[in-house]
């Protein structure tokens, strides 16, 4: 089993690292291990939120993951000053892999997976909302 650790990603622009701290570790099957990139907004509620989860599935022939992700939009109102969230994006993907599958073939699905996740084509593609065409 993986141990918890930070987790540093590029933001949009490329170059920039942003941190995503470790806030709580998973205690077992159904609860999340979380992450927080806690250098965003002066609260928690503004902070983007990615979680992951594991579990067994199709009566126990199977192994599942759940990752969510969560990005606030925040705003400051002008009267007030008082910074809220006004809304959110978020994303999840559900992994589900047979127990009987080869770990090399796991491990093919998974790096190609992810790698597509982050091409520029797919990446473009969620940042306009619409599929290539």
């Amino acid at each position: 089993m993986p141990t918890l650790a930070n987790i540093t990603v590029k933001k949009n622009d490329g170059t920039t690292d942003i941190v995503y701290s470790c806030q709580q570790p998973s205690s077992g099957d159904g609860t999340s291990a979380v992450w927080k990139a806690t250098t965003v907004g002066t609260a928690p509620a503004h902070q983007p939120e990615f979680r992951l989860s594991g579990r067994d599935a199709s009566n126990g022939t199977k192994r599942g993951l759940r990752s969510t992700y969560v990005y606030p939009q925040i705003a400051t109102n002008s009267t007030t000053s008082i910074t809220s969230v006004v809304d959110r994006a978020s994303a999840s993907v559900d992994w589900t892999f047979p127990k009987g599958m080869a770990q090399a073939d796991i491990n093919e699905f998974v790096s190609q997976f992810a790698n597509l996740l982050v091409a520029t084509l797919i990446k473009d593609c969620v940042k306009s909302g619409y599929s290539a065409s």
